[in-house]
């Protein structure tokens, strides 16, 4: 009776035509039997349940309402294996432990995910529908599949090796027809990633989606109708507690609508005045909640607004100086944005750099053959290498990063194609750094550059430096010293030096 009892326990589905067979074995098979069928059975319990592919049409969490498989399997935890590597998932430059000029690589970079690209792009564009439908999508924006997503984000970043990623409050959870409704869905979906993303890994920054809902065709801190303003505002707030509750470094401003099309039936004035406001009443709540993070504006010249008032980091850097935020606000720059703006990457960084305004770069190019903002992953070497030695001189980042605002190409639609886009990306970077850093350890572009003003370098160089020559003691030396000899700017060499770190 106390073996069948036994077995019954151990597997209690068991027939009992067969458990009454059992009893009747001689007892050193039973005890043989009962010893295999101990080691298969704690085995069993000790490995867990089977993993199954994330895909709507698994069993895995059917009637649980939320999946909790494996999103992409197959695919291993990315490492480094070295420039010679031929391994699409792996790291040939990217090692983030290796230190370059007395810091980890994984310290310059700070890489983060956007939810937004990853998880939620479709691949539609101006002239076409969606292309990508990923196989734990049911094609609903419910809290379910809002939770699902979640999942995946932090699975992909277990196994990409990035410890930070940034979102936006619609993009991870569905709105609602009122804000309450709004707020309660945005708990719920960060309660789970509250739990998932546990100690190591936090936002980079989060923010508000102000340009989506037909609310915000006129704008949200620029609109003239006072209720969207409030309900900016409210939206903001929530964003804020939000990203400050998940350990956010930071908190970004996009004024994707924030600007005019025509300047007939705008204030542009009062409506700059509003902006300002509004920006005044984020950093009084920051204080408030105790958030330490950084707030960041991202300038964008363009699209969807014929003119955003953020036009590029110039006309940022002098918006916030107009009206004394300067010492409140850094500034978020994304390549591409530079290039709508007429500029280069390494131009609006070093315009932010110099105005000690650089706080984080959204790491991503755009296509000069194409008009608009493509969000195309960097993989310019050169470019990047532009771009690490602005972040050099500015002595990393921290506490921004580099975030991945970039999404797969319309017609990149495999899973794993999202791990090759971050690990080029990455790559690229690290590619950057390398070479940036090789510059300056080889010091010729520095002399060349050191040499271009070393009349400054000298007793009335250092007058003018100082604001202290004027211009009877400057017209003086222009006659004590005749016509004026300029030197070469040694272009060529520069761009010579340049290319031979590449």
């Amino acid at each position: 009776m106390v073996i069948g009892v036994l077995f019954w326990f151990l597997v209690p589905n068991l027939p009992i035509d067969t458990l009454l067979e059992m009893i009747k074995m001689k007892a050193g098979n039973f005890w043989l039997f009962l010893l295999c069928l101990c080691v298969v059975s704690f085995t069993a319990i000790s490995l867990g349940p089977p993993t199954c592919p994330a895909d709507t049409g698994s069993e895995c969490g059917v009637g649980t309402g939320e999946w909790k498989g494996e999103f992409f399997p197959g695919i291993p935890k990315i490492k480094y294996e070295g420039p010679s590597s031929k391994n699409p998932l792996a790291f040939k430059w990217y090692n983030a432990q290796e230190e370059i000029l007395g810091k980890k690589m994984k310290d310059w970079m700070r890489f983060s995910v956007a939810f937004w690209h990853t998880f939620r792009g479709t691949g539609g564009d101006p002239f076409g529908a969606d292309t990508k439908l990923w196989p734990w999508e049911d094609g609903t924006n419910s809290l379910d599949m809002a939770k699902r997503r979640m999942r995946a984000n932090f699975e992909f970043l277990d196994k990409l090796g990035v410890d930070r990623w940034c979102f936006h409050d619609r993009d991870i959870a569905p709105d609602g027809d009122t804000l309450e409704e709004a707020n309660a869905n945005l708990d719920e979906v960060v309660a789970l990633a509250k739990e998932l993303q546990g100690t190591k890994i936090r936002p980079l920054w989060g923010t508000a989606q102000l340009f989506l809902h037909p609310r915000y065709m006129h704008g949200a801190a620029t609109s003239p109708e006072l209720g969207v303003y409030a309900h900016a505002a409210a939206q903001v707030k929530k964003a804020m507690e939000v990203t400050h509750y998940l350990g956010g470094e930071n908190y970004v401003f996009w004024g994707g609508r924030e600007g005019y099309q025509t300047l007939l039936n705008t204030d542009m004035e009062r409506e700059l005045d509003h902006m300002a406001r509004f920006f005044e009443a984020a950093v009084a709540y920051k204080k408030k909640i105790g958030f330490n993070g950084t707030l960041l504006i991202e300038p964008k010249p363009q699209e969807p607004t014929k003119h955003q008032y953020d036009w590029d980091a110039a006309t940022s850097a002098n918006f916030l100086r107009k009206y004394g935020l300067i010492g409140e606000f850094k500034l978020n720059i994304e390549c591409n944005h530079a290039t709508l703006s007429g500029h280069s990457c390494h131009h609006e960084l070093e315009t932010a750099r110099i105005n000690g305004l650089l706080g984080n770069i959204d790491a991503n190019t755009g296509d000069p053959q194409i008009g608009w903002d493509t969000d195309q992953f960097l993989m310019d070497v050169s470019e990047a290498t532009l771009v690490m030695l602005s972040v050099i001189k500015n002595n990393g980042l921290s506490p921004g990063g580099f975030n991945f605002d970039a999404k797969l190409r319309r017609e990149s639609t495999d899973v794993d194609d999202l791990f090759i886009a971050h690990i080029g990306g990455m790559d690229t970077l690290a590619r950057g750094l390398r070479n940036a850093a090789k510059l300056i350890e080889d010091g010729s572009l520095n002399e060349l550059v050191s040499k271009r003003y070393q009349s400054f370098d000298t007793e009335i160089g250092a007058q003018v430096e100082a604001g202290k020559a004027d211009f009877e003691t400057l017209e003086k030396k222009a006659m004590e010293w005749g016509a004026p000899k300029v030197p070469s700017a040694k272009q060529e060499l520069a761009e010579m030096i340049f290319q031979s770190a590449l």
